[in-house]
């Protein structure tokens, strides 16, 4: 089987992909974007680029024999007339930047395409590493009530909705009160947000209510951006006083999923996967 390039972005989620293909028996190369991929990345075979040297980018996944390529990890827009180019680079800059002024799913769609106009196929997270996939049902010890479930399913509802416009991949819900949405902050400071609401509209740690959605958006491609959560985010949701959070089975990604059921059973949450 040939190598997987990741092309990897910020975040935990590059190096849980990278961990999790090799640990189903597969070789992989990582191209390492500089100013957003974690220098704990280096574990893997590697190198860096710019965004902007699509030249050397595209070498060095032909140059390790990489023919599936898959996109991971947070990518912040850059300040395009800054970026660091090659030849190559130049002649994409235009046509990144535009769809990076569309919003992350068009800039996430152009670079898929432009690795499939040059003979890579793009393949989604869900088939590089099919073991972050969220399951359906409960994962820990913690079982969510009814009071929950119904914050679980307004909370899809309101990602589904705002999710058309690009806004966010989560919500959090108490009691049927949507308290926060996410935008371009991100998950954990969405949470962190909720938390400084008054405590007769939200959980406290000493008595959990309220529910942390993540879900697919409508305008998502699913070969480049699922919503992912951690052990951080177990954490984040246990400090602010949360009861649980609900993903989308097949749709999400856990990474370190033993990691997240513990520390999700030693805070008193439930995690729960509800189908797609």
């Amino acid at each position: 089987m040939k190598a997987l390039g990741i092309i990897a972005g910020g975040g935990a989620l590059p190096r849980a992909v990278a961990q999790s293909a090799q640990d189903a028996g597969r070789k992989v190369f990582v191209v390492a974007l500089r100013s957003a991929a974690d220098e704990s990345i280096g574990r893997f075979p590697h190198d860096w680029a710019s965004l902007g040297e699509a030249g050397k980018v595209l070498r060095l996944l032909r140059e390790h024999g990489c023919e599936d390529v898959v996109l991971a990890g947070r990518v912040a827009r850059p300040k395009f007339s800054a970026l660091k180019t090659d030849a190559k680079g130049v002649l994409l800059i235009p046509r990144i930047a535009a769809a990076a002024s569309r919003g992350d799913d068009a800039l996430l769609r152009a670079l898929t395409e432009i690795l499939a106009g040059e003979g890579f196929r793009p393949v989604g997270i869900a088939d590089a590493a099919p073991g972050l996939l969220a399951t359906e049902g409960v994962l820990g010890r913690v079982v969510p009530d009814e009071e929950n479930k119904s914050d679980a399913a307004r909370g899809i509802e309101i990602v589904r909705t705002l999710g058309a416009f690009d806004v966010g991949q989560a919500a959090v819900v108490c009691a049927g009160l949507v308290l926060a949405v996410e935008a371009a902050e991100g998950t954990d400071a969405m949470i962190m947000r909720a938390g400084q609401l008054p405590k007769n509209i939200r959980g406290t740690p000493e008595s959990r209510r309220g529910v942390l959605v993540k879900a697919l958006k409508p305008t998502q491609d699913e070969t480049t951006d699922l919503p992912v959560i951690g052990v951080e985010t177990v954490e984040s949701a246990a400090r602010t006083g949360l009861a649980g959070i609900a993903v989308e089975a097949g749709r999400s990604l856990i990474l370190d999923r033993e990691a997240v059921i513990h520390a999700a059973n030693a805070a008193g949450l439930f995690v729960y996967g509800f189908p797609a």
